[in-house]
C-alpha cells in the first residue's frame, strides 16, 4: 500500500473541488466554510441541525461555527430557532435562500462531469471503496460516523411508521436519508456513513 500516492490523489480531488465550490455565485458572497455549513445543515436531521453537531461533522472549532453561523443568519442564509423543549438548544434551519445556494453548488458541477466520464461499475466501485475508506478513518480516530437514519440501530420500523427509540420521536421518510449525530451501526459497525 502507497498511502503517499493515495494522499497525493485525495488531496488532489479536495483542492480541485474546494476551488470549483469556492467559485459558486452567491449574493452576498460566502467564504468557503461557510458554504460547507450551508451543505451540512441541507444533510442532517432535527437531532443533527445544532451548531454542536456542525462542529463535530466539519472538525471545526466552536468559535469558527459560532462566528460562520452569525454570518449566515445576518445574509438570509440561516434561521436560528430555540428547541421547544430545551431552550438552551438553538437549531439552524436553511432558509429559500440557502436552500437555493445548496442546490446550485452541491455536489460541484466538476464532480459531476469527471464521473460522467467513468463507467458505472468504476463509479460503484469507487462509492464502496471511498466508503470504506471513511469508515476506517473515523473508526482509527473515534470520531462519530454521522451515518443516515435508515442505517442506525436506534431505528424501529413499524406498522405506526419509523420511530428513533434513541429520541422517541417519529421519523419521515426523508429523514431516514438525513445525517444523525447519534448513529449508531449496533454491534456489526457496517452501515452507511455519510
Amino acid at each position: 500500500m502507497n498511502s503517499s500516492n493515495i494522499y497525493k490523489f485525495l488531496e488532489r480531488i479536495g483542492n480541485l473541488l474546494r476551488a470549483e465550490t469556492r467559485q459558486a455565485k452567491t449574493d452576498p458572497p460566502l467564504q468557503p466554510v461557510q458554504l460547507e455549513i450551508l451543505h451540512y445543515l441541507n444533510l442532517c436531521n432535527q437531532h443533527s441541525d445544532i451548531p454542536a453537531a456542525v462542529s463535530e461533522y466539519l472538525g471545526l472549532t466552536k468559535g469558527t461555527v459560532s462566528q460562520s453561523l452569525s454570518v449566515l443568519e445576518k445574509k438570509g442564509y440561516i434561521d436560528k430557532k430555540p428547541d421547544p423543549a430545551d431552550k438552551r438548544v438553538i437549531h439552524l434551519f436553511l432558509t429559500e435562500k440557502g436552500r437555493l445556494v445548496v442546490d446550485t453548488t452541491f455536489p460541484p458541477d466538476l464532480l459531476k462531469q469527471g464521473l460522467a466520464l467513468m463507467p458505472q461499475a468504476q463509479r460503484d466501485q469507487l462509492l464502496a471503496n471511498l466508503e470504506t475508506l471513511l469508515k476506517a478513518m473515523q473508526s482509527v480516530r473515534g470520531f462519530k460516523p454521522f451515518g443516515v437514519c435508515g442505517t442506525c440501530y436506534h431505528l424501529s420500523r413499524g406498522e405506526d411508521g419509523n420511530v428513533c427509540q434513541l429520541t422517541r420521536m417519529p421519523l419521515s421518510a426523508q429523514e431516514l436519508e438525513q445525517v444523525c449525530r447519534e448513529h449508531d451501526l449496533g454491534a456489526d459497525e457496517s452501515g452507511l456513513v455519510a
